[in-house]
């Protein structure tokens, strides 16, 4: 049996986007809801967030749906990351949680919107042993004060390690899933074989159950992100390069700043006049008097 890496474009929305249990699943897996929070039905949305104005730039999510409560869900899979992304996640759930609103709808109706997103880098090297972050808005003094709206949880798949959450069965084993299947993948745990969700999202991610043209659209997702991580390990380079050579440029003119100054320095201990010396070294006349301060 060979499968395709659940965490491609193509992949995870049919996982996802067509399977409303496997998406609870996740879901309520992942998120910090309590028990009586856990969500128990939920219909799709539209993945398009439509802009205000026609000169607004659309921004389209992976998976997007509302539970029986209103609450609603977004679900981002990002195989790339760029602080920008951030600002993606912030704008695409409070595009969801303002579109709420209409003219007849009062303040008081409006429900929260959690987004989850799945990473498939390391972003937070300073905190090697925690891969979930989870973001509310909090009061600054009392981070038990939480104003409901806007919640927010990022995974760093590339550190999840499955001893780290053992208390919660089917996190650790949607994480198995996403980070040990792949083409390569030769045996699959027993585990996920044993739960009737991962058993269903591995029979949906099977080679043999794809078209001609989803094999086609999966490879052509690796080849585009391939041209874009070098894209973009490309423009680091140039950004790191220009940084260094405008700090051998900004040191090399600090450095004879310095050396006109301990000219000036020389020259007016030896008596010359500061009108001789300013025309010597270029320096104002100002400066080369504070010198003999």
């Amino acid at each position: 049996m060979r499968y395709l890496d659940p965490k491609a474009d193509l992949t995870f929305k049919k996982i996802f986007g067509e399977h409303k249990d496997l998406l609870i699943s996740l879901l309520n897996a992942l998120l910090p809801l309590a028990d009586d929070e856990q969500i128990e039905s939920v219909e799709y949305l539209s993945p398009e967030l439509v802009p205000d104005t026609y000169v607004g730039k659309n921004s389209i999510v992976d998976v997007r749906c509302r539970d029986v409560k209103n609450r609603q869900f977004i679900v981002e899979m990002q195989m790339l990351w760029t602080e920008a992304f951030k600002q993606r996640v912030l704008f695409n759930a409070s595009k969801a949680f303002v579109r709420q609103l209409d003219k007849k709808r009062k303040y008081e109706f409006l429900q929260p919107v959690y987004s989850l997103n799945l990473v498939n880098e390391i972003f937070m090297k300073e905190y090697p042993d925690e891969f979930i972050h989870t973001y509310n808005v909090v009061h600054e003094l009392h981070s038990d004060e939480i104003i409901d709206g806007l919640h927010f949880t990022f995974v760093e798949l590339p550190k999840f390690q499955a001893h780290s959450i053992r208390e919660k069965k089917m996190a650790v084993l949607w994480l198995r899933f996403l980070t040990e299947i792949d083409e390569q993948t030769k045996e699959v745990p027993q585990e996920l074989l044993d739960n009737p969700e991962t058993s269903k999202a591995l029979k949906t991610v099977e080679e043999s159950a794809m078209s001609k043209d989803e094999l086609l659209a999966y490879e052509d997702f690796w080849d585009k992100l391939g041209a874009e991580r070098l894209l973009f390990v490309d423009s680091n380079k140039r950004s790191m390069e220009e940084g260094r050579a405008e700090g051998r440029k900004e040191g090399l003119a600090e450095g004879v700043a310095k050396g006109r100054a301990e000219v000036a320095r020389n020259l007016l201990n030896m008596g010359m006049s500061v009108e001789d010396i300013s025309k010597a070294t270029g320096i104002s006349k100002d400066e080369i008097e504070r010198y003999s301060c």
